[in-house]
């Protein structure tokens, strides 16, 4: 089973190309072979909500999607992410049921966060309640209704399908550990930590990111993957320090400031704060344009001025495809303003050109490349899923089809797209040193060299034209096309 390549990474659900996993590695052979070196499976578990971020049970394949000789195949031609969301699980879980039938006398009554033991007087203040940085305009919580008839308060961050886990007790160490040696038997590379700031607390702080408590974690957990040579990537959608912090820890982080600074960039034919962050950005990570989220906002606090950052988000509602304020209202179950939904290309109005130079920026930035399956396809808003589910997040989430994809391989902008994924994945240059040469602002030059292999990428974001050169140590020069 192959384990982490820099090369590009496929983000997708089980469904989303073709029903199941033996359709989407029939996708991925059939058109993609070269363009994709690895691929994120989102959460295939059994799950009763959140699109599979609700899980019941890390030890099984949802039947819907297949089994695990499925998901083993693919790991032996792609190398394999899996999602472990540390920071809570399914309400109809055993584990919880289990919890609720039989309060103290279950083996799981350590499992959960509950306020009469977390808190002191067994409820927060409401000074507590106010530095916790949370999901709810209120304490994080839901009623646990026990078989007994008595009620408890147990802490909930996000929907009420998705109940905490208190990762500190015994029970829950044994239960990371047997969950994470799982996935790693299953033809795991990398393991994403889903919303791992979230799983440390501590009253009296915003029981999110807390230090030192949330570098124990992260060890424990490395730990528990070492013999397996299984890499861990936690994922948090915040400021930029905490990504440098994960980094000089040695750990992989997400680079998701990248999408709101190449947005901004391709609006106003800027790029200095596109180039100071790419200075700056840690180096031992993934970057992403799109993913099973909206476009972060949050992510380029300071990154940009407040009021670029509110002008670009603003604009997304003007120069983007079929976008509009009321996708992320409560009128369509979204109420997170932190995120735009909306698709990468339909962020760019739909315009091949700069779709295909933010890919070209992205490709030559610091890291291991994501494309989230919506992107490869150069998707436009699904407006029709959209309305049909009245959930903002799924005018980014289009099921394709077999003959849908046969068909979107045609487009110009997505063969443009699988050469330059072929590109970055089979040029020897990428897997070395990073340097930007200077140029005069609204332009980008990215060089990147190993070995005596050369790629350069000039680009211009007035125009949004841009060329690529690759030299070869014999001094052979070529300008792909794209």
């Amino acid at each position: 089973m192959k384990k982490l390549e820099n090369k590009v990474m496929l983000i997708t659900y089980s469904d989303s190309m073709g029903h199941n996993l033996k359709d989407l590695e029939k996708v991925l052979s059939t058109y993609f072979k070269d363009a994709i070196g690895g691929v994120h499976i989102l959460p295939f578990f059994p799950s009763s909500g959140d699109r599979g971020f609700a899980p019941m049970d890390y030890t099984k394949v949802d039947p819907a999607f297949g089994g695990w000789e499925e998901v083993e195949a693919l790991a032996d031609n792609y190398y394999l992410m899996f999602d472990y969301m540390i920071n809570h699980i399914s309400a109809q879980s055993a584990y919880y049921k289990d919890f609720l039938a039989k309060k103290d006398a279950s083996r799981y009554h350590d499992l959960f966060i509950r306020y009469k033991d977390f808190w002191e007087g067994g409820e927060p203040t409401q000074e507590q309640v106010d530095v916790i940085y949370k999901r709810k305009p209120r304490a994080p919580y839901v009623d646990a209704h026990f078989a007994d008839g008595t009620t408890e308060k147990v802490w909930c961050t996000f929907d009420e399908e998705q109940i905490d886990i208190n990762c500190k007790s015994e029970t829950a160490k044994e239960f990371i550990r047997n969950n994470l040696t799982g996935m790693c038997r299953h033809g795991a590379a990398m393991i994403r930590l889903d919303a791992f700031a979230y799983a440390t607390k501590k009253a009296g702080t915003s029981c999110f990111f807390i230090e030192p408590d949330i570098w124990e974690l992260l060890d424990e957990c490395t730990e528990i993957l070492k013999p397996y040579q299984v890499e861990i990537l936690p994922e948090i959608h915040e400021h930029y320090s905490m990504q440098k912090k994960i980094e000089e820890k040695g750990y992989y982080v997400y680079d998701f400031a990248l999408p709101m600074l190449l947005i901004n960039a391709l609006y106003y034919g800027q790029t200095r704060y596109l180039k100071n962050w790419l200075e700056i950005c840690p180096r031992k990570q993934f970057t992403t344009l799109d993913t099973h989220d909206g476009i972060g906002v949050v992510d380029v606090k300071d990154l940009l001025p407040d009021e670029e950052i509110n002008r670009t988000k603003e604009d997304i509602f003007k120069y983007g495809a079929n976008v509009k304020k009321i996708y992320n209202t409560a009128a369509y179950n979204n109420l997170d303003i932190y995120q735009v939904n909306c698709t990468y290309y339909s962020a760019l109005g739909d315009d091949d050109r700069a779709y295909l130079l933010a890919r070209a920026v992205q490709f030559f930035a610091p890291g291991i490349p994501q494309v989230y399956y919506v992107g490869l396809m150069a998707g436009k808003n699904d407006l029709k899923l959209l309305e049909e589910t009245k959930v903002g997040r799924n005018i980014n989430r289009h099921y394709y089809t077999g003959e849908e994809i046969a068909e979107e391989v045609k487009r110009p902008v997505v063969e443009k797209l699988i050469k330059l994924m072929e590109f970055r994945n089979s040029f020897p240059a990428f897997d070395g040193s990073f340097e930007m040469q200077d140029c005069e602002d609204g332009k980008l030059i990215i060089v990147r060299e190993s070995n005596g292999y050369t790629a350069r990428l000039e680009a211009d974001f007035t125009t949004k034209e841009f060329v690529v050169t690759a030299t070869s140590p014999d001094g052979e020069t070529k300008k792909p096309e794209f």
